[in-house]
């Protein structure tokens, strides 16, 4: 058995809450309280329902999720919000969020993404890091187990910067550009950002790029992690 405390202690060790965006206030840390003593632990990248579902049937007293199911003030507790509460309350199980704190923090969602791809001499940026590696986009896309978009040309790169979520910002990509980058990895890219970029973008899906953070985590605390991969459709 663990004590609840004791393990926001080691989390908030190992992923400072100030190392988190400003945007992230009041997102992260222990955001739904139950019990004190913790005898399973799962992780997760969001806290859906099916998650909860889960949790529950594994006998999980702790969520530790890399996305809040909250993303604004609550005024109103009803629909899916109620439903997910209900469940998570009724049982006592307590739901933390590491989310930017954890992208930033060594050994954190950047750093997993890049051993997943096996950067090397990896250089820290404002908000991702770049590294050495001798890889195409359709080794990357094998890596990552999906797709990928393309912007620009690009073949064989020999530097790579990776940015874990949504991060094709135009500040990052400049920065990655002047360390040296050949090409950057993050998700969800914009078409104004992509016509000024001065390298290659390579997108591929938010959950892709996380994921597997939060499934390293599990397996350095003993944790068990539980996916719930966003159902997604093509079209010819």
């Amino acid at each position: 058995m663990m004590y609840l405390d004791d393990i926001i202690r080691d989390l908030e060790a190992f992923a400072p809450p100030e190392l988190a965006e400003p945007f992230d206030q009041g997102k992260i840390g222990l955001i739904v309280e139950g019990k004190h003593e913790i005898t399973k632990v799962c992780t997760c990248l969001d806290v859906t329902a099916s998650v909860v579902r889960q949790a529950i049937e594994l006998g999980s007293d702790l969520i530790v999720a890399h996305h809040t199911p909250f993303w604004y003030p609550l005024t109103s507790i009803k629909g899916s919000d109620a439903s997910l509460l209900r469940d998570l309350l009724s049982i006592g199980i307590n739901v933390y969020v590491m989310h930017t704190n954890y992208d930033l923090a060594v050994n954190g969602v950047n750093h997993c993404l890049a051993g997943l791809l096996g950067l090397g001499s990896l250089r820290s940026l404002s908000l991702g890091v770049v590294g050495d590696c001798h890889l195409t986009p359709s080794m990357i896309a094998d890596h990552l187990g999906t797709s990928l978009r393309i912007w620009g040309s690009v073949g064989d790169i020999r530097r790579l910067a990776v940015v874990g979520g949504s991060g094709f910002d135009p500040v990052l990509i400049n920065e990655a550009a002047a360390a040296g980058a050949q090409a950057f990895l993050s998700a969800e890219l914009k078409h104004s950002v992509a016509r000024a970029s001065p390298i290659p973008l390579l997108e591929a899906t938010h959950y892709s790029l996380e994921a597997p953070a939060m499934r390293i985590l599990a397996g350095r605390m003993g944790w068990t992690y539980i996916d719930d991969p966003p159902a997604l459709s093509t079209y010819p």
